[in-house]
């Protein structure tokens, strides 16, 4: 409270605290009830607001689930062999989630199957980073390089806590999605209730209890081997993969077995690190941002969460700053080659080839000026890639000025008759017809949030797809895509859905 202040946040924290550790220290669990009551009422007395706040009520619920419900729990583990400290954390865990759970799923409308396990990873770095972040706070006005290394020491604990919620959250079945209404609230109540009375009973059987253990493990890991057999996604042979991420663009190339070259990061790191995992990608050797715009780079630490990646490729036009800055720090702070695409650039990586056809590179010193480019959207990376067979056009967010150079330029030619068309600018109005005859792509693919403010995609750009021959699918109501094939003239192309 000296620390932080004593606003009222703080403070009903800090009581309900209090009472907990009253409990604990005494073991006077339930007879501190009435000592509750009386801090949530004199707290109510103090800021009368408080009656409204979820997190006083969520201070309230766990505290009176510590005192009530965990005492109970913690003996019936006990009475089954589980070791005494293990079984009064798991006790405290469940019952604090089984509790707040309702009021959360109103917040969030969602519920986390990882919150107790995350919670006992989380519990035993709690104590050490507390009391070395304090003596570092101590320590600092009168001997700073001590400060500077009870600080160092308590990152370490503090790191893993962060870490073990990162990785919680980044678990394909962490959470199930829930109605986020009281009458959402009181369903997960009822079914809480269900849960706790049924487990009373599969206690008694140590063997089913296992076995709906490893069920559960698999339901929130979803490893990709088992998912591709239960789901059919991601299809085998699959060459190019666009995610779904909202409005925003991340698509990914197949470079071999786990491998793949991450076009654009999506705008949620959630969605992409999902989307990512979902494919079996854990090598990245090259990932390619086609331009500074947060719908396209936001996503960036999805991406690099948990994976080796060996180079990020951007546009050289810097705008957003603080969007190209952030690049630049993620990249930074994980050792990562930064590098800038140029037209004429080519790369192989297996059977997966690309060259990069825009932005232009610019001419050596005193042989002219430098391109100009109108925003970071006509600044986009440009991609033409070669994929077993696949021939696709990738187009970032290119607008018809760029497209219009990009038909004037000596690749003009190579343009024509694409397998794959990764539509521009997210299917916006403001393409140009001459390139969409051009390319005539037989599958053209559009990343789009649901019911998004834009409008995209342009109900005129997705007829004149179409008037050229294009199947096209869009994330927003097709979800993720997938596609396969030989591709050419007399291949096949398919196309799956998640």
């Amino acid at each position: 409270m000296i620390v932080c202040r004593p606003d009222p946040s703080v403070l009903r924290a800090a009581a309900c605290g209090t009472v907990a550790l009253l409990a604990l220290a005494t073991g006077r669990r339930r007879s501190l009830i009435p000592a509750l009551a009386t801090a949530v009422l004199l707290l109510v007395l103090y800021d009368p607001w408080l009656a409204r706040s979820y997190g006083f009520l969520l201070s309230v619920l766990a505290t009176g689930a510590l005192l009530v419900l965990a005492p109970g729990w913690s003996e019936a583990l006990r009475r089954r062999r589980v070791p005494a400290r293990f079984a009064e954390a798991l006790a405290a865990a469940a019952a604090a989630q089984a509790v707040c759970a309702p009021v959360v799923v109103v917040l969030s409308a969602r519920v986390s199957l990882v919150a107790v396990p995350c919670n006992l990873l989380a519990e035993a770095a709690v104590a050490p980073a507390t009391v070395l972040g304090f003596a570092a706070l101590a320590t600092a006005p009168v001997a700073m390089p001590v400060a500077k290394v009870l600080a160092w020491g308590a990152s370490w604990p503090t790191g893993w806590i962060a870490r073990v919620a990162r990785t919680g959250a980044a678990l394909p079945g962490g959470g199930v999605d829930w109605p986020g209404s009281w009458a959402g609230a009181l369903l997960l109540a009822a079914v809480t209730v269900a849960v706790v009375l049924a487990a009373r009973r599969l206690l008694r059987h140590p063997w089913w209890c296992g076995v709906l253990g490893v069920l559960l493990l698999l339901v929130v890991v979803r490893p990709a081997p088992l998912t591709r057999v239960i789901t059919g996604w991601p299809p085998p042979g699959w060459r190019f993969a666009m995610c779904d991420v909202g409005q925003g663009d991340a698509t990914v190339l197949a470079a071999g077995e786990g491998a793949g070259v991450v076009v654009d990061a999506g705008p949620d790191p959630t969605l992409v690190d999902h989307c990512l995992r979902e494919l079996g990608i854990t090598r990245i050797p090259l990932v390619v941002l086609t331009h500074f715009h947060a719908d396209h780079v936001a996503g960036l630490p999805g991406v690099l969460r948990g994976r080796s990646v060996a180079a990020i490729e951007t546009t050289d036009f810097e705008e957003p700053a603080d969007q190209a800055e952030f690049v630049r720090r993620e990249a930074a702070e994980r050792h990562i080659p930064l590098t800038r695409a140029a037209a004429g650039e080519e790369r192989r990586t297996g059977a997966l080839a690309w060259r990069v056809l825009w932005p232009p590179a610019a001419p050596p010193p005193g042989q002219g000026p430098a391109p100009e480019l109108d925003g970071p959207n006509d600044a986009s990376v440009a991609l033409l890639v070669r994929s077993g067979g696949l021939r696709l056009l990738l187009l970032g967010d290119l607008e018809p000025p760029a497209q219009q150079e990009l038909l004037r330029s000596p690749v003009a030619a190579e343009l024509a008759g694409v397998d794959v068309l990764k539509v521009a600018h997210h299917g916006s109005a403001y393409q140009d017809p001459e390139l969409i005859r051009l390319a005539a792509p037989r599958v053209a693919l559009i990343s789009c949030g649901a019911d998004n403010p834009y409008g995209h995609p342009a109900p005129a750009t997705v007829a004149a797809l179409r008037a050229g021959g294009a199947m096209v699918l869009r994330t927003d109501r097709d979800g993720a895509l997938a596609v396969g094939g030989t591709g050419g003239a007399r291949g096949e192309v398919r196309v799956a859905r998640d």
